[in-house]
């Protein structure tokens, strides 16, 4: 057999030849730009060629500070192909971090979005490795950088030589890419990507048994470009010759249904949070959408979401489950043939999960050391391995922790049931172990989240004189909507056994979350740990 490098250039190469006339949709501040394949193709060779200009080398690290657009899109693409790593920066990420990712990562050039070069004021100085800044923007105010020497991008763009020769043969297990994880704890910890995982990464999204991504598909991803690479969509829609429309800056839950409509999107990506704002404005005003595949992840949506979507919109929606570790995707809830004639619960309950694993990789459920069988109700660690699968952390002392013989340790409690759906029930950090017996905080928020009034959910656990700990649930109600304690805990009752039931709900009007919208439970665990113990 041939040996041919399975790398980014390969992607790009298929993707300028087969599909030159597909569309690229950006939504923008002043309004929508859009442009076809070929110019995005050649607008990427020049960008390649303005970083070669301004000195950079190959290898080198280039930041990306900016929203889902066009530009941004260029930068996927411009800096693996000419072999250096591309970093997109979590621009939600807290001062102190957002000076250590791109500290730690050594980036040498940042692409930064002119609207958020504030966030480089309060640590620039803490930048002398950062040699320039290219500011994304039609028309940028330069002065404006905290850091310089700074470039207008599209100066750059324009002056380049859009004939750079990339190469073909670059090796496919050098590095394409970098991102961090959310931290909750300490520093973010880097994750490298190689060519060879981007790449079957990609094959693995474009599969049926995957998320069947096709050039017949019009995709928005609305999960941010800066976190796990937008899960992998925007370098696999280019490579399958898919529409592509990009949600641009802060967009809205109407936003969103606007874009939708207009470009009659048929698959969309985004956490539970996103969901749950797009099925607010569709509730109120109903509008007919092309969509055959809402895409959720990051965390587990509580199963109310799921049939509203599919029930009340007739859109499907489907689980998928990953992380920064696994490029992300590691399981799709797809209905497996051999089930499609269960009954119509049944089926609800396997779409509730996050799903079969996607070719290519292998798990294994572990606890106290041993294998846990599969039967959908022992608990234990997921463990994954696989040639999109990280095998350590970038520069990082922590590794030893989070990889074992080969295996990376996801931290996530699952079960796994004799067909092989996985069912997240927990962080190893967020199961509630409350006298010697493991609560799921994540089925006690689906429950109270699928009642009429309950908007979100979270349940942490806090200390207990007695039990060591116990759950202790909060609670944001829907707008005109009320809800007693009373209610809810017996609305907990029809599903749960007494002993799993919160010692107290307590009503928030908003709860707090991390960067990328998952609830940040550490801040509840910290601020209410007395709360049961006085």
């Amino acid at each position: 057999m041939m040996h041919t490098p399975l790398n980014l250039y390969g992607l790009f190469k298929y993707s300028q030849q087969m599909y030159p006339e597909q569309w690229i949709v950006s939504r923008g501040p002043d309004g929508q730009h859009r442009y076809q394949y070929r110019q995005f193709g050649e607008r990427v060779r020049r960008l390649s060629s303005a970083l070669r200009a301004l000195g950079v080398q190959p290898g080198e690290r280039i930041g990306t500070i900016a929203w889902n657009d066009y530009r941004h899109l260029e930068a996927y693409f411009a800096i693996p192909l000419m072999g250096n790593v591309l970093h997109t920066i979590n621009l939600r990420l807290p001062t102190d971090h957002l000076r250590y990712v791109i500290h730690h990562a050594g980036d040498r050039v940042l692409l930064v979005d002119e609207a958020l070069l504030p966030l480089l004021r309060p640590i620039g100085e803490q930048l002398p490795h950062v040699r320039a800044v290219i500011v994304l923007g039609d028309h940028p105010n330069l002065t404006q950088s905290p850091l310089q020497p700074a470039y207008a991008y599209e100066d750059l763009i324009a002056q380049a030589d859009p004939g750079i020769a990339y190469d073909p043969d670059m090796p496919e297990d050098a590095p394409l890419g970098i991102c961090y994880t959310s931290a909750t704890t300490g520093n973010p910890k880097g994750v490298m990507y190689s060519h060879r995982g981007l790449y079957l990464h990609t094959l693995g999204i474009g599969m049926v048994n995957g998320i069947a991504l096709s050039d017949a598909d019009t995709v928005l991803p609305v999960v941010p470009m800066f976190h796990v690479n937008a899960w992998g969509l925007p370098h696999a829609a280019v490579a399958f010759g898919a529409k592509i429309v990009l949600p641009g800056p802060q967009p809205t839950p109407q936003d969103l249904v606007d874009l939708m409509k207009q470009e009659a999107v048929t698959l969309s990506a985004g956490v539970p949070t996103v969901w749950l704002g797009v099925a607010q404005i569709l509730e109120k005003s109903p509008v007919p959408l092309a969509l055959r595949m809402v895409l959720c992840g990051g965390s587990a949506a509580p199963p109310a979401l799921i049939r509203t979507y599919e029930e009340g919109f007739h859109i499907p929606f489907t689980h998928a489950y990953g992380m920064t570790e696994t490029t992300p995707l590691a399981t799709v809830a797809r209905v497996k043939g051999t089930l499609r004639d269960r009954p119509a619960e049944d089926i609800a309950n396997l779409k509730s999960t996050q799903g079969l694993l996607t070719l290519g990789l292998d798990m294994r459920l572990v606890r106290d050391g041993q294998d846990a069988p599969w039967d959908g109700e022992t608990m234990g660690e997921l463990w994954l391995r696989g040639p999109w699968v990280a095998d350590e952390y970038y520069d990082d002392a922590r590794t030893p922790m989070s990889f074992e013989d080969g295996w990376l340790k996801t931290g996530d409690i699952a079960t796994i049931d004799p067909e092989g759906y996985v069912r997240l029930v927990d962080r190893a950090k967020d199961v509630v172990k409350s006298g010697g017996e493991w609560i799921s905080s994540v089925d006690l928020e689906n429950a109270l989240m699928a009642h009429p009034a309950v908007f979100e959910a979270a349940v942490v656990g806090v200390p207990h004189p007695k039990w060591d700990e116990r759950p202790l649930a909060f609670v944001v109600l829907k707008p005109g909507k009320t809800a007693a304690k009373e209610e809810l805990l017996e609305h907990l009752g029809q599903y749960y056994p007494r002993w799993w039931m919160p010692d107290d709900i307590l009503f928030l009007s908003e709860i707090p979350k991390t960067t990328v919208g998952k609830f940040l439970k550490r801040a509840l665990r910290d601020q209410y740990q007395g709360h049961l113990s006085s």
